[in-house]
């Protein structure tokens, strides 16, 4: 398991958990989930998280950006042109490139805008930046994505922090069959069984954030989306067995006394 490692614009990563950092009670009980989850990326929405104000506590001074790779996103924007701006703003305060963009479509569902995703995703990658693109399930826009530059494809689970798990897994499974890019699953997850329910399907990693962040006891939690997404990358790697209607007997019909 150790040469498999999740590969992304040509970057490998130990981990295929990737955290947020937002929801929690404070920061540092933000960084502390984080290491115990083992996660080598951490989302960071640029319009909500302290990373330039000095005299607020400093995500930085929590999470070393030299030590896991800070992820910038998107969160709150409603059009392409917020989205833009954030991303742009991002680049400049810590020169990101390796970017999450996550356009809504509206403040109840929080599902994604994809006419204006699509939009900036092509925008962006002209600019140069590498772009990492929260979607909905739907194999057809994945295509587009992947077409338009994208360098990582997210379809969500379920609505933002529902807590539902994966609702449509032929979706996933059609997304993961069409595409060579890294697939995965961003938001809706719940438990870490869902997790592992992700990476059995092939996908390549799993985003998680209120799911940690809002569990009882969010260290813990943490610990098991770690253990899930490493069971689930097992199991689908060791390829599991065909289904069949009905029973087969486990011991030999040879030989019986």
């Amino acid at each position: 398991m150790k040469e498999d490692r999740l590969l992304i614009s040509k970057k490998k990563f130990n981990s295929r958990l990737i955290v947020g950092t937002g929801k929690y009670k404070n920061m540092s009980e933000c960084a502390k989930a984080i290491k115990i989850s083992g996660a080598d990326i951490v989302t960071v929405a640029v319009r909500r998280v302290n990373i330039t104000d000095k005299k607020k506590p400093l995500l930085m001074d929590f999470i070393d950006p030299k030590k896991i790779t800070y992820l910038p996103n998107t969160a709150g924007c409603f059009n392409s042109e917020e989205a833009l701006r954030t991303l742009r703003l991002a680049r400049e305060i810590g020169g990101w490139k390796l970017v999450k963009l996550e356009v809504l479509g509206d403040k109840e569902n929080l599902f994604p805008e994809m006419i204006e995703t699509l939009k900036s995703t092509e925008i962006l990658t002209k600019e140069g930046f590498r772009v990492m693109v929260y979607c909905n399930d739907d194999p057809l826009m994945a295509k587009r994505l992947e077409n338009a530059g994208a360098v990582a494809i997210m379809p969500l689970a379920a609505p933002i922090g529902s807590g539902l798990g994966i609702q449509n897994k032929v979706n996933i499974q059609i997304i993961r069959k069409q595409t060579k890019l890294p697939l995965i699953i961003d938001a809706g997850l719940g438990q870490a069984s869902d997790a592992t329910v992700a990476m059995e399907l092939g996908c390549d990693g799993v985003l998680v954030n209120t799911a940690i962040a809002k569990a009882k006891k969010p260290l813990e939690m943490a610990k098991a989306f770690k253990n899930a997404v490493i069971a689930g990358r097992q199991s689908f790697l060791s390829g599991r067995i065909e289904k069949k209607l009905m029973g087969s007997a486990s011991s030999p019909k040879k030989g019986i006394i």
